[in-house]
């Protein structure tokens, strides 16, 4: 158990630290960020399933009743090859980290879930105050698409049930019609890859472990690279060009271009369509994609390499 743990600690801190500091200095995510998101998540993957087996384990040897019922099915070698029969102080404490950190976990997914919900409500609530009214007869406007009467230009998708694709008057009026296609082509964009629930997922580890490199580079990286992907979906189908003037003239009264933190990703947004990186080749996002899928294999490797080798 011993050589479990601390394996699974050294793939833990490496996903955690090392590995999201050199993937935020890579310059290939640009290049491909459906593929980028796909390796963020699996570097997630790999330290959640670092602490869940290494907790586990470390229950399994403090209490005997979780030992009893984990080891249940298994034959007295695969029980024995683990070693479970003392636990050192250090695993003692190092179980019962892992035990508060699930639960604190457990407790942001669950409040930013619920924090979620509760927007998502006023949202639409403030929606229907402000969506015009219908002549009488009319059902209310609960389509795929409501327009707001409002100068401003702009357009989002709303998640929930049903999800809404909300445009304003200024939008249409300002847009033309294949800027305003490629806008409706980048909001189902973020809703066909469920993007709000990765957004949810990022938002709630980095608020429960601010400083865990891993949860504050994958959230700062999620809200970015979901923002490309849409793009890239929107500039195949529609252009770069017609994207890029789209995202001006939606974003132009709010100072796309200036150089204040808050807009700088909208400018960067811009130049990244007007001169568009070169995709991985397919050979590379193959290979990218495999090898990120594989890295949240290994804490189960070590957790049960023991067993295996004990039934062989």
């Amino acid at each position: 158990m011993t050589v479990c743990l601390l394996l699974l600690s050294v793939v833990a801190l490496t996903a955690a630290v090392p590995v999201p500091r050199a993937l935020t200095r890579a310059a290939w995510p640009e290049r491909d960020p459906v593929v980028a998101l796909w390796v963020w998540q699996c570097l997630v993957a790999t330290v959640l399933l670092c602490c869940l087996t290494a907790l586990v384990l470390g229950a399994a040897a403090v209490f005997h009743t979780v030992r009893d019922r984990v080891f249940a099915p298994a034959p007295p070698a695969v029980a024995a090859a683990y070693d479970l029969s003392t636990a050192p102080v250090w695993a003692v404490t190092l179980t019962a980290l892992l035990a508060c950190g699930a639960a604190w976990t457990t407790a942001m997914l669950a409040r930013e879930l619920v924090e979620a919900r509760r927007r998502r409500g006023q949202t639409r609530a403030h929606l229907r105050e402000r969506a015009p009214e219908l002549p009488a007869g009319l059902p209310a406007a609960r389509g795929p698409m409501l327009v707001l009467e409002d100068e401003y230009p702009d357009a989002w998708w709303m998640p929930g049930h049903p999800p809404q694709l909300v445009v304003t008057t200024g939008a249409l009026q300002r847009l033309t019609d294949h800027q305003l296609d490629a806008v409706l082509t980048h909001e189902r964009g973020h809703a066909r890859a469920h993007h709000d629930w990765l957004l949810h997922l990022s938002t709630a580890l980095a608020t429960g472990f601010p400083r865990v490199p891993l949860f504050a580079h994958f959230c700062d990286q999620t809200h970015r690279l979901v923002e490309l992907a849409a793009d890239d979906t929107a500039s195949r189908r529609c252009g770069h060009l017609t994207t890029a003037l789209a995202l001006i003239e939606l974003n132009q009264h709010r100072g796309v271009l200036s150089c204040a933190s808050s807009r700088r990703l909208l400018g960067e947004r811009v130049d990244r369509l007007l001169e568009p990186p070169p995709r991985l080749l397919r050979r590379q996002r193959a290979l990218t994609t495999t090898v990120a899928a594989l890295v949240p294999l290994l804490p189960l490797l070590i957790t049960f390499a023991p067993g295996l080798t004990a039934l062989s």
